[in-house]
């Protein structure tokens, strides 16, 4: 009969063997195969099998220690085990799972503001919803799964990027805490330059980055027009014209035909607009589906002077009008009324605020009554000289300035003009002394003439003056000369005499 004590050793020996098989079994199962990086949900099942084998052999274990089998070093053992092959288990399905993740844009739409702001709202939605199917292929523990949270991805990063990858988006770079499968999310933005299509920059998850150029969509529901002035305020000369420069948008899925219009402007400035490619003018315009935004000109011409509703230095506002074409001609009737921009808001039509500053400037005419002078080697030369003021504002100090030849001398009186109001006359005399001994000949003189002009420098076309200086005469070769051409003269007449008797 074999002793209790024998039989007992005997038990323990079995049970030590089939633990050191359970540790065999689970150090194989956690075996490294250096593919599971690449086939990763290969190595999830690889993960998955060895954490069920390491969990059925911690709670074996876990029975026998209760029964006083084993002792607690072993139990610590196969706890630990189970614990690396869970982490390994845990490890694999988070690899698969971030591998899975993936933040879809839905929809991003550019609209404007009232006060002319442009923004962009774009939508962010979780597209990792295949995670719930690989859940159940993989036969997944359902507890385990949820603790790992595979419909939220977490720390998504946005920003918005022109063509040199230059943030244009204002935050900078927007942040959800968490996108869940399920409930898209969006996200408002400030757009810095007025782009129609944008690089939209996503980073999220444990690193995942994307980066995608998207043609953003424009909020149809305003059903107008935008219209942006890159100058809302010009100043124009009079006389001349001023360009504004206009960019119109679509925001608009009804109406495509427009009419271009101005109200509050007086009827002395001329309003033109224009094509800026083929400077074409236009009153009607069509957009097409190809593009929802165009540029236009809007060329303003002012009149030659003053008058009671153009006066100098005080801006003019008035509205530029994208109509639709079914209300162009309701607003052609109305258009002798002058409009506040509450009864323009109230037709929910496009328009833009503009307003243009009439400016003068002087302008100095100089005048001369002849050019070519002729004097003697001991002669003075005096010339008035006529300054006119033909622009629109008035010259203050005008100056006549005078180039000489080398040695010559000048008087002008007087050579600065204070004051020379619009369409006035003043009058300078200017004296010019040859110096002694001058040699005859031709000689130049230059005439400079400047002022300013509301500060600014005005220039006189220069003159430029001829004076020849002659020689002294010799009276006695003079007389003999004259006493040569009488002699002549007289004994022509006298032969002439003789030979009609004969």
């Amino acid at each position: 009969m074999t002793h209790p004590a024998a039989f007992r050793s005997i038990i323990v020996g079995l049970l030590i063997l089939a633990v050191c098989a359970g540790e065999l079994v689970a150090q194989t199962g956690t075996f490294y195969n250096q593919r599971d990086d690449k086939y990763r949900v290969l190595g999830l099942k690889r993960a998955k099998e060895a954490y069920e084998v390491a969990k059925k052999d911690f709670e074996r274990q876990q029975e026998l220690f209760a029964r006083g089998l084993i002792a607690q070093s072993e139990l610590d053992r196969a706890r630990g085990n189970f614990a690396d092959a869970e982490v390994n288990f845990q490890q694999s399905l988070l690899a698969v799972l971030f591998e899975q993740q993936y933040v879809s844009i839905t929809r991003a739409v550019k609209y404007q503001t009232a006060d002319g702001t442009r923004h962009v709202r774009i939508r962010l939605e979780n597209a990792s919803g295949g995670t719930e199917e690989f859940r159940k292929l993989l036969n997944l523990e359902d507890k385990l799964f949820r603790t790992l949270q595979p419909d939220l991805i977490s720390n998504v990063y946005i920003s918005l990027l022109n063509n040199e990858s230059a943030i244009i988006s204002q935050p900078y770079e927007a942040k959800l805490d968490q996108l869940q499968y399920g409930h898209p999310r969006d996200i408002d933005f400030t757009i810095l330059q007025d782009l129609d299509a944008v690089t939209v920059n996503m980073i999220y998850g444990n690193g995942t980055q994307r980066s995608m150029k998207i043609f953003l969509q424009k909020d149809v529901s305003v059903n107008r027009v935008m219209v942006q002035a890159d100058q809302f305020s010009l100043e124009g000369e009079l006389g001349s014209s001023a360009v504004f420069d206009l960019r119109l948008e679509l925001f608009s899925k009804d109406q495509n035909t427009f009419t271009l219009a101005t109200v509050n402007l007086p009827k002395q400035l001329l309003a033109v607009f224009k094509d800026p490619a083929t400077s074409a003018r236009l009153s009607q315009f069509r957009f097409t589906e190809a593009t929802n935004t165009r540029k236009v000109a809007l060329d303003v011409s002012l009149p030659d002077r003053p008058t009671d509703d153009v006066v100098m230095d005080k801006p003019v506002v008035f509205y530029v009008l994208v109509v639709p074409q079914s209300q162009a001609a309701s607003l052609v009737s109305a258009g002798e009324r002058t409009w506040t921009q509450r009864e323009i808001e109230q037709l929910q039509v496009g328009f833009a605020r503009l307003e243009l500053v009439p400016r003068g400037k002087g302008r100095l005419l100089v005048r001369l009554a002849q050019l070519y002078h002729t004097i003697g080697a001991s002669d003075q030369i005096t010339f008035p000289v006529e300054l006119v003021n033909e622009g629109t504002r008035r010259l203050d100090n005008v100056e006549i300035k005078v180039d000489l030849p080398p040695l010559w001398t000048k008087e002008i009186t007087p050579a600065v003009t204070p004051r020379l109001e619009v369409s006035a006359e003043a009058r300078s005399q200017i004296v010019v002394h040859p110096p002694a001994g001058i040699s005859p000949g031709r000689y130049e003189i230059r005439l400079r003439t400047s002022g300013l002009s509301d500060n600014q420098p005005v220039n006189a076309e220069d003159k430029t003056m001829t004076i020849e200086v002659q020689g002294g005469s010799n009276m006695f070769m003079t007389v003999i000369l004259i006493i040569v051409i009488l002699g002549l003269v007289t004994g022509i007449v006298v032969f002439g005499i003789r030979l009609s008797r004969r």
